[in-house]
């Protein structure tokens, strides 16, 4: 092994005994996390709007801080973007993460010198868990690539602006940066086909062993490989050893990127977002992520199917239950009080507490009062592959088709992109309809009475969703196209 890989050995002995003393007591963890948030926000314009310097205990917070979104903050993060200090959170944010908003332009998060650390140590201290539970460390002596945004910054308001990805590339640690791809210069190239050949072309040639990344753009990472190639990616890199990932459910993907892969490599799943790195992956095998609970964030947990009401309820981590579905919103150390982040998770376990993403909670399809959720999709999805083992799903949404006529029956479309279509079309569609049947009983209900037809799948172009992600200025980097829509944009945008 090399210097990198040995000495990586104690240092995940050492983190991993600093995540078992926080993970004896998660509950006071979390409430000391909050007591500390408490003191530091006090002295700011928004402690001083919500009264923060009297809010003692969970329910002080919820009567003093209502659950806001970007949008509802805005006035706050506007002041915050002028330049104006001690807005959120003392003095001014080291950073601000630029990212695409759904309602309101662009967004900008806070990033300050106290949360910083979070979005660094996260990712480290994934990777570090995985080397102390498989004792596997040897990646760390290849090429490590990861697939983000433009590292480039701009400047708002005097602050640093830019990609959170791009943001976090600055702080590589020196070790790590000699082994980082793409180059800066690659690196900082907008145009997401430009910046993949110039990516293909510095890693052929190197010895890579981690890769990370989005799922659907790592695709269309290694299909340039095997196109320049002729190989699977395993055999060109004999020693990619490990796929990192997050942002998206992962099981859509799998088939097809492992069959371009050719061998299985292990995989570590992340939690990030531009608000807080949130957990990870720490057990291999274990689809559960470790929430972080000592990293600067305190969180709270809406019911998901109790979001919308006027005053919904908002649990704390003593309160949750498993297989339940929660809107999560944060307090954090970034100046974010009562935050919805907008992703719905579940807890798998308790003590410790780990989590799957199951979805957005403004990314449901309710047209017809059926309130279907990513998850149920994507499980559905997945089951249906299993009973067609011959296909392989490159994209996929969801979107309702409302019939213009009384006498045809309203339904679901499916608007799937193939890599290897089902031998039969109408048994696949029958198997996805059967699937969610299953998983929700709103869209059982609607199709026994008639109200709903059975599905429609409507089987896409090769490129489709690239195309579409292209025309909207977001292929590649961190964007993600919505599993499920209420309106027909995404799918007339796809279609048209």
């Amino acid at each position: 092994m090399g210097l990198k890989s040995t000495l990586s050995q104690p240092l995940a002995s050492y983190i991993a005994r600093q995540y078992a003393q926080w993970q004896k007591d998660p509950i006071g963890t979390q409430h000391r996390v909050l007591q500390a948030l408490l003191a530091k926000g006090a002295r700011t314009a928004f402690g001083r709007d919500h009264h923060l310097e009297g809010v003692r205990t969970v329910q002080d917070l919820t009567w003093q801080v209502p659950v806001r979104d970007y949008e509802a903050l805005s006035p706050y993060f506007n002041r915050v973007k002028a330049g104006e200090p001690d807005v959120l959170w003392p003095g001014k944010p080291l950073y601000l993460a630029k990212t695409s908003g759904t309602t309101s332009g662009a967004k900008y998060i806070p990033l300050t010198k106290h949360s910083i650390p979070n979005h660094i140590n996260g990712a480290r201290d994934a990777l570090l868990h995985y080397v102390h539970k498989t004792g596997k460390s040897r990646f760390l002596d290849g090429k490590l690539m990861f697939l983000s945004g433009s590292p480039e910054l701009e400047t708002v308001g005097g602050i640093h602006t830019g990609r959170l990805s791009g943001i976090v590339n600055h702080h590589v640690p020196g070790y790590l940066r000699r082994n980082q791809l793409p180059t800066y210069q690659t690196n900082i190239i907008e145009d997401w086909e430009t910046k993949l050949d110039r990516i293909v072309e510095e890693t052929l040639p190197q010895p890579m062993s981690l890769i990370s990344g989005i799922p659907p753009w790592v695709q269309m990472y290694f299909d340039r490989i095997v196109a320049r190639t002729g190989r699977p990616v395993g055999e060109v890199f004999p020693g990619f050893d490990l796929f990192v990932y997050g942002g998206v459910n992962f099981e859509p993907y799998r088939k097809k990127l492992f069959e371009t892969i050719g061998r299985p490599v292990d995989s570590i799943e992340l939690f990030p977002a531009s608000e807080g790195f949130l957990a990870f992956q720490d057990e291999p095998g274990n689809p559960g992520m470790l929430l972080l609970l000592d990293a600067g964030i305190f969180f709270e947990f809406i019911p998901a199917e109790r979001f919308f009401e006027k005053n919904p309820p908002r649990l704390t981590l003593a309160d949750v239950e498993l297989d339940k579905q929660y809107a999560l919103v944060l307090n954090s150390n970034a100046g974010l009080w009562g935050y919805s982040l907008g992703d719905t998770v579940r807890f798998t376990q308790k003590y410790p507490f780990r989590v799957v993403v199951s979805g957005r909670i403004k990314h449901f399809l309710s047209a017809f009062g059926e309130h279907v959720i990513g998850e149920e999709v994507e499980q559905t999805l997945r089951d249906a592959m299993q009973q067609h083992p011959e296909v392989e799903v490159v994209e996929f949404t969801v979107a309702p088709r409302v019939s213009d006529d009384p006498t045809i029956p309203s339904r679901h479309e499916w608007l799937i992109e193939f890599a290897r279509p089902p031998h039969d079309a109408a048994a696949f569609a029958a198997a996805l309809d059967t699937g969610l049947r299953r998983r929700n009983v709103y869209y059982d209900d609607l199709l026994t009475g008639h109200i709903l037809a059975p599905l429609q799948l409507t089987p896409l172009p090769a490129g489709a969703f690239q195309r579409y992600m292209k025309s909207l200025g977001k292929l590649g980097g961190q964007n993600k196209v919505p599993r499920l829509s209420n309106d027909r944009a995404v799918a007339e945008g796809l279609l048209g």
